[in-house]
């Protein structure tokens, strides 16, 4: 297979794995700039992520004071052939509010509906409820020891592609 061959065969395995979870790792910055990690049922969008997080929820707050954050896609432990070495897409994000009764809000909460069922619709009806759309700005997939890729751009698999080469090394048996 010819690289251009391989890199839409790893596109495609990106978008499978992101598309296969209904939920994300998502991490934010306090007004302190502290990470917070907590999790989000998300949807796909075009080349960006949807979540619909209540400004009770730190996270949802943290978003809307620094628009700076990330998300970690994963394969389920208890389904993974290898504990260390899970499937998974990371992803440097942008955070953006979507302001509710404009077509784009409109448009995000629709692709949540189709994803997760009637909640949503009653959800987004909830004023404290915020709809961000998250645009990637790179990341990483890994799909095993030695099989991880830089992602690189502003879309969901990459605008392109980098194979990192840079293995495990052992421990020197050299001594201090």
């Amino acid at each position: 297979m010819n690289n251009k061959g391989l890199e839409t065969q790893i596109r495609d395995e990106i978008m499978a794995m992101v598309n296969s979870r209904k939920s994300l790792m998502l991490s934010s910055l306090d007004e302190d700039g502290l990470p917070y990690a907590s999790y989000a049922p998300f949807a796909v969008g075009d080349d960006c992520l949807y979540v619909l997080i209540s400004e009770i929820a730190v996270h949802g707050r943290n978003l809307q004071h620094n628009p700076q954050a990330s998300a970690l896609i994963i394969e389920d432990e208890d389904t993974a052939d290898e504990l260390f070495a899970r499937l998974r897409v990371f992803y440097r994000l942008w955070a953006e509010m979507i302001k509710p009764e404009t077509a784009d809000w409109q448009q995000g909460v629709d692709c949540l509906q189709s994803r997760h069922g009637e909640r949503i619709s009653n959800l987004s009806q909830l004023s404290d409820f915020k709809l961000f759309r998250l645009h990637p700005q790179g990341g990483r997939y890994v799909k095993g020891f030695g099989k991880a890729y830089q992602i690189e751009g502003g879309t969901l698999s990459g605008d392109s592609l980098s194979h990192l080469r840079e293995g495990h090394k052992k421990r020197s048996d050299a001594k201090a």
